[in-house]
């Protein structure tokens, strides 16, 4: 669903810590905050985390 390299380029907005794909989510390592994938495409906004 979304690429391995992606991954390793993304970080938290809000901490800018490491993040993980954790089943339909994108999860911050360092805050928790969750960001949501819609269409294939990682939705990495502090107004749409969890």
């Amino acid at each position: 669903m979304i690429d391995k390299e992606l991954l390793e380029i993304l970080a938290c907005p809000a901490c800018k810590g490491d993040v993980e794909l954790n089943g339909e989510k994108i999860v911050c390592k360092k805050c928790g905050r969750r960001y949501p994938i819609k269409d294939g495409i990682p939705v990495m906004l502090i107004d749409e985390a969890e």
